[in-house]
């Protein structure tokens, strides 16, 4: 039996590479003769350089940068054997590295850290750049990136604009975009959002961000200011797929002449994930919490939709899995600070629909909570429990595979 593991990370647990060889373990205990490749994936934002390296030659430089609101710290990028580097927003400038999040941080948090990362790729003479954005503090429309590449600009007092904070707060005016001769930058992010508006960075992401409502209806406003400005120096990239992704960090890329394209779908290519699950007969992806987001770009349904294009029995494998269906006494299918296992009505065939709902029609064969009962989460997150949990479950998952393809006792047909 050929089994693919590709699994993307259990954020706060789990990489993309552990979970992938606990759940190769547990299948090999439970089918030992089992043909077992894992794959590490992402879709484009927190963990794909991790991912990347895991499953394809590479090096991994590490640099001095500044975080979202301008502390020190090191993040890493990849640079892989075509020499491609690879940098991942969340490494330097993340939501989840800058503390309490509040009004108080969209006017502190920036992408300048984020510019200092690709400066140094650009300065180390790479020709090809992908930026892996989400998961980031930030809302400056990319100024603080453009900043650290060399763009100049002032504030609504006509003072120059220099790194540190957020740029965009007291935005005034552009006067110049930095130049990147020779570099082909690509942008991984499947959110198609402008740059502002309704639909833009600041009303989408911003109360993700702390942002209140005033606070949102101002970086609006700046945002589309700095649109404006990139237009003017011929780049009209505000109503482009995209523009709004990570704060804005889209616009910026986009104007210094960026392609769009899925993180997913770049990732997937570079692991060589399609020539992986040819021929495969199951094929476990999952990430820590499966939801009706799974299916909106999320890396396990990009990995299903390759499997079950190949003919591979494809499931999903979560530390959590969202549903309706609930057992007695329970009123959702997330109870705070506790994990569910597999809960009665665990979802065969797609992914949980909004709540009170049906499930929609999603791209798994099942849908598994790896918990065989309710955790802390704490104590379900733990790397070690959910590690033995994953390959319990896989283990399990393989054998009722192997099993339904066992020739049925005295050539009998099914009925």
């Amino acid at each position: 039996m050929r089994v693919v593991v590709a699994l993307d990370s259990f954020k706060g647990s789990l990489t993309s590479a552990a979970a992938g060889e606990a759940a190769r373990a547990g299948v090999l205990r439970a089918v030992p003769d089992a043909d077992v490749r894992v794959l590490p994936v992402a879709d484009g934002g927190e963990g794909t350089v991790a991912a990347l390296l895991a499953a394809v030659p590479g090096e991994r430089v590490v640099v001095p940068v500044v975080d979202a609101v301008g502390r020190p710290v090191r993040a890493a990028y990849a640079v892989l054997g075509d020499g491609t580097a690879v940098l991942e927003a969340a490494s330097c400038v993340g939501l989840a590295d800058v503390g309490p999040v509040d009004h108080a941080l969209p006017p502190r948090a920036g992408s300048h850290g984020l510019g200092l990362l690709l400066r140094h790729a650009l300065d180390r003479g790479a020709r090809r750049v992908a930026v892996a954005l989400g998961g980031t503090a930030c809302t400056d429309g990319g100024l603080g990136l453009l900043l650290a590449l060399g763009a100049r600009g002032r504030d609504l007092d006509g003072a120059p604009l220099v790194p540190g904070g957020n740029p965009l707060w007291r935005f005034g005016a552009l006067d110049a975009l930095p130049p990147v001769p020779g570099t082909d930058l690509l942008v991984l992010t499947d959110v198609d959002s402008p740059l502002h508006g309704p639909a833009g960075a600041a009303h989408v992401f911003g109360p993700q961000k702390g942002a209140t409502p005033a606070q949102v209806a101002h970086l609006d406003d700046r945002l589309a200011a700095l649109g404006r400005a990139l237009a003017a120096h011929g780049a009209p990239v505000a109503d482009r797929p995209g523009a709004g992704a990570a704060g804005g960090l889209g616009a910026a890329l986009l104007a210094l002449g960026a392609r769009r394209e899925a993180g997913f779908a770049f990732v997937a290519r570079t692991v060589g994930l399609a020539d992986a699950v040819a021929g495969a007969d199951l094929v476990l992806t999952g990430e820590g919490r499966v939801d009706a987001q799974t299916a909106r770009g999320k890396a396990p349904a990009g990995v299903a939709a390759l499997a079950r294009a190949a003919g591979a029995v494809v499931v999903a494998l979560a530390g959590s899995v969202e549903t309706p269906r609930v057992a007695p006494g329970v009123a959702s299918g997330a109870v705070p600070g506790v994990v569910l296992g597999v809960v009665p009505g665990a979802v065969p065939g797609g992914i949980p629909g909004p709540a009170g709902g049906d499930p929609s029609p999603g791209p798994f064969d099942a849908v598994l909570g790896i918990h065989p009962s309710p955790r802390p989460l704490a104590e379900a997150m733990d790397p070690a429990v959910a590690a033995a949990a994953l390959a319990r479950t896989a283990g399990e998952v393989a054998r009722l595979v192997r099993a339904a393809r066992r020739p049925r006792a005295g050539g009998a047909g099914a009925s």
